[in-house]
């Protein structure tokens, strides 16, 4: 076991070489469902179990997000499941956001313990309200949603019966996104028979603040601007996930650019981690595709549960580490 020791010279890392990988791979396979690269949660692994504290963990967690997330998207485009206006607007938002959030986290935040603060009160409320979602206490407005999930329920009866094999569950070949108008206004699109609709301008906003929080955090964002579409916009998850997960590669990409080339004070280290980062990504760009072939077999129940979960788990870690 010793021959896979390794030791990570710019992050100060020590840990087996197939720790990293097998962790994101796990991590990925679940969170890439929901629209969400697994970033968020493999950062606080890196700070708690690697004490990976610097900056520079922030800039290879971005690196993370470009190696891993491209298998994802390559799945959603291909199936037809990429809301492009949602995904445009998304990156046009975040890109500003995340040369602020260098800002913050570099010259005003070295020691993330407030804004991990503010990040864990902003993921409490997404994580409950999703789990508010699938309580079954709401009904209001959730007509197209019931819709969905009526329809995906009829489809896994008829996969079972016409094929008698496990499988449970899964999208039609007809159940793609359809643009249906694009204006500074409002987005609306189609899918699978349901008409959608979210304020052009509101998603920008949403964006912006995530780019601030995920260019500061380096977790690109998907882990709140999925839930956020979800359970605030209402829009479903099989036409979120690939937006979310698109707008995190690009704006990794910048981040990236912003932690290597910017400036830092002086004794700040900001660079990535590129062999941590790398190994990371590997296990994630197998768990992102994966988990976006296996999302048209899974509930949206199920997903908005799992995705909830999760984020409620790491908002308690945050907000509890505040006051630790």
């Amino acid at each position: 076991m010793e021959l896979f020791y390794m030791i990570f010279p710019v992050s100060g890392v020590k840990t087996y070489a197939f720790v990293p990988p097998l962790v994101a791979l796990v991590v990925s396979f679940f969170t890439s469902m929901g629209g969400v690269s697994g970033a968020f949660l493999l950062l606080p692994f890196q700070m708690s179990f690697l004490n990976f504290t610097s900056p520079s963990v922030s800039s290879t967690n971005f690196l993370y997000n470009i190696v891993a997330i491209p298998s994802g998207v390559y799945r959603f485009i291909k199936e037809g499941r990429m809301a492009w206006p949602l995904t445009l607007v998304v990156i046009l938002g975040t890109l500003p956001g995340v040369f602020i959030g260098y800002y913050l986290r570099v010259f005003y935040l070295p020691d993330p313990g407030s804004f991990k603060f503010f990040v864990g009160c902003v993921l409490m409320y997404i994580g409950v309200r999703l789990l508010y979602e699938v309580s079954g206490r709401v009904s209001v407005g959730k007509s197209k949603m019931r819709a969905l999930e009526e329809k995906f329920k009829q489809r896994s009866t008829q996969l079972r019966e016409s094929q008698k094999s496990r499988v449970a569950a899964g999208l039609p070949r007809e159940a793609v996104v359809t643009t249906l108008s694009f204006t500074a206004r409002e987005v609306t699109y189609e899918f699978w028979g349901e008409t959608f609709s979210f304020s052009t301008v509101a998603m920008f906003i949403l964006a912006f603040v995530v780019g601030i929080i995920g260019g500061t955090y380096g977790i690109g964002g998907g882990a709140i601007i999925a839930p956020f579409c979800v359970a605030v916009f209402q829009l479903p998850v099989y036409t979120v996930a690939g937006a979310a997960l698109m707008g995190t590669f690009l704006t990794s990409i910048a981040g990236i650019v912003f932690y290597s080339v910017i400036p830092a004070k002086s004794g700040v280290a900001t660079s990535p981690d590129w062999l941590l980062g790398f190994l990371f990504g590997i296990g994630g760009f197998v768990g992102v595709y994966l988990g976006a072939r296996v999302q048209k077999f899974v509930p949206q129940r199920f997903i908005k549960l799992m995705l909830g979960g999760l984020i409620v788990y790491v908002a308690v870690k945050y907000i509890m580490q505040f006051f630790g």
